[in-house]
C-alpha cells in the first residue's frame, strides 16, 4: 500500500520535549486501533524549547502519522479531539493529505534498535536493516538521545541518510528503522540541514 501523511493542526500551548510515548498513550486512548497498527509512523511534533523541559507549540506544530493510504480513515476521527499528553491539552484540528517526497537526504529525530546502545554497533545494525531494505547511500549518525517509555529509558541516535535515490527515499520514509515507529522514533522526514 502506498504510504501518506495525514498532517492535523494542533491548537495548545505546551508539551513535553519527550512527548512520544506520552502522545502515542493519548493517540491509543482515541483510537485504540494505533496499538497494534505497527505500519503507522507518528512524527514527533515540532515546537520551540523554552526550558523546563517544555516545547512550546508554534504556528508550524503538527500531529502527522504516516500511514498505509488505505487507513486514512480510520484515523480521521481524531479531528476536532482534544489530546491529553501527560496534562498538556491539544486540540486537533482538520487534516490534510499530503504525499510523501522523494528527498536526496532524510533525518529522523531518534531511531532504537533493541539491543544496541553505542555508536559503532548501532551504525552496524542500522546498515544491515538498510541493507535489508534495499537502501544504498550514507548513514550519518548524530547525537545520543532517550525515549521514557513509562519508568525506562530507551537509548537511540539521530539519523540522517544522504545521497539516496528517489525510490530508495520512499521506502525509507515508509518503512523507517528500528522500532516504535508510533513513538516517534525511526519516523524520516526531507532534511535540507
Amino acid at each position: 500500500m502506498p504510504s501518506v501523511d495525514l498532517v492535523f493542526r494542533l491548537r495548545g500551548s505546551t508539551i513535553p520535549v519527550d512527548h512520544g510515548y506520552a502522545l502515542y498513550a493519548a493517540l491509543s486512548r482515541l483510537v485504540p486501533a494505533l496499538h497494534g497498527a505497527h505500519a503507522i509512523g507518528v512524527q514527533p511534533i515540532r515546537g520551540t524549547y523554552r526550558g523546563n523541559g517544555l516545547l512550546h507549540l508554534m504556528t508550524f506544530s503538527q500531529l502527522v502519522l504516516h500511514l498505509p493510504d488505505d487507513q486514512i480513515r480510520t484515523y480521521l476521527t481524531l479531528a476536532g479531539k482534544r489530546l491529553d499528553v501527560e496534562g498538556h491539552v491539544l486540540q486537533v484540528g482538520v487534516p490534510t493529505i499530503r504525499a510523501l517526497r522523494p528527498a536526496a537526504t532524510l533525518r529522523a529525530r531518534l531511531v532504537t534498535i533493541k539491543g544496541f546502545l553505542e555508536s559503532e554497533p548501532f551504525l552496524e545494525a542500522t546498515r544491515r536493516q538498510l541493507q535489508s531494505l534495499g537502501i544504498a547511500g550514507e548513514v550519518l549518525l548524530g547525537e545520543r538521545r532517550t525515549l521514557r517509555v513509562k519508568e525506562k529509558q530507551v537509548v537511540g541516535f539521530e539519523v540522517a541518510m544522504t545521497g539516496m535515490t528517489a525510490e530508495e527515499s520512499l521506502i525509507l520514509q515508509e518503512q523507517g528503522l528500528g522500532g516504535r515507529r508510533r513513538m516517534g522514533c525511526g519516523v524520516f522526514v526531507p532534511w535540507r540541514g
